[in-house]
C-alpha cells in the first residue's frame, strides 16, 4: 500500500543477525592478525608467505597493477556513484559511509600497530613498482576493496559475487606480490573491512 496517492511504496529493508555475526568475525580476524606483529621482526612462518607470494615472476607487472587500483580509495565514491545511477540510494549511502569508516579506521590502526614494509624488514625482496612508504599494517587496499565487496554484497547477483570474490583475493596477492605489505598486513585489511561491512549493513539495512 502507499501513504499517498501516486507516491511509490518504499522498498522493504531487513537487519539480519549475520551482519552482526560478520563484523564479530571481522573484528577477531584484525585482533588475530595484529597480536603477532612487531616493530623491528616478521614471523618465520610470515616471512615464509611472503617469499613464496613475492618470490613468483610469471605475471609482468603492468597487469597487475590496474588489478590493485580496485583497493585504491577512490573506488570508494566510484561505485556509490554506479550504485546512485542504478537508484540504489540506500547501497549508495552506505559505500560512502563505509568508506569514511575504513579510511579513518585504518588511520587509526596504524598509529596503534606499528610496522613498516617488507624491504625494510626481510632480506631478499623484490620490490616491483614503486617503493611502499610509511607503516605496513594494516593494508589499506585489502580493506577499502573487501569493505566494499561486503556491503554491496546483497545487491550482487550470484556471478558478480564470484567476481568480486577473485577480485578482493587478486588485490590481496598482488599488495604482497609488489611489496607492499606482508602476508598479516593483508589479512588485517581483509579483518577491518568485514568489520565494518557488517557494521553498515546494520546501519543501513539490506534488501529483503
Amino acid at each position: 500500500m502507499t501513504g499517498r496517492a501516486g507516491t511509490r511504496p518504499r522498498a522493504p529493508v531487513v537487519r539480519r543477525g549475520r551482519d552482526a555475526a560478520l563484523a564479530a568475525a571481522g573484528a577477531l580476524v584484525l585482533v588475530l592478525a595484529a597480536l603477532p606483529v612487531e616493530r623491528t621482526s616478521v614471523p618465520a612462518a610470515e616471512a615464509a608467505v611472503f617469499h613464496a607470494v613475492n618470490g613468483v615472476a610469471l605475471v609482468p607487472f603492468v597487469l597487475v597493477w590496474p588489478v590493485m587500483q580496485l583497493g585504491n580509495v577512490l573506488v570508494v565514491p566510484a561505485s556509490a556513484l554506479v550504485a546512485a545511477a542504478l537508484r540504489h540510494w540506500r547501497l549508495a549511502a552506505g559505500l560512502l559511509l563505509a568508506g569514511a569508516g575504513t579510511y579513518l579506521a585504518a588511520k587509526g590502526i596504524k598509529d596503534v600497530v606499528v610496522r613498516g614494509r617488507p624491504d625494510g624488514l626481510l632480506d631478499g625482496v623484490v620490490v616491483r613498482g614503486a617503493a611502499a612508504r610509511g607503516r605496513g599494517f594494516l593494508s589499506g587496499h585489502a580493506a577499502v576493496v573487501t569493505t566494499v565487496l561486503t556491503v554491496a554484497w546483497p545487491w550482487l547477483g550470484h556471478r558478480a559475487r564470484v567476481a568480486g570474490v577473485a577480485a578482493a583475493t587478486a588485490v590481496c596477492l598482488a599488495r604482497v606480490w609488489v611489496a607492499a605489505h606482508l602476508p598479516l598486513d593483508v589479512v588485517g585489511g581483509v579483518g577491518l573491512g568485514l568489520l565494518v561491512g557488517g557494521v553498515v549493513l546494520l546501519l543501513v539495512g539490506r534488501p529483503p
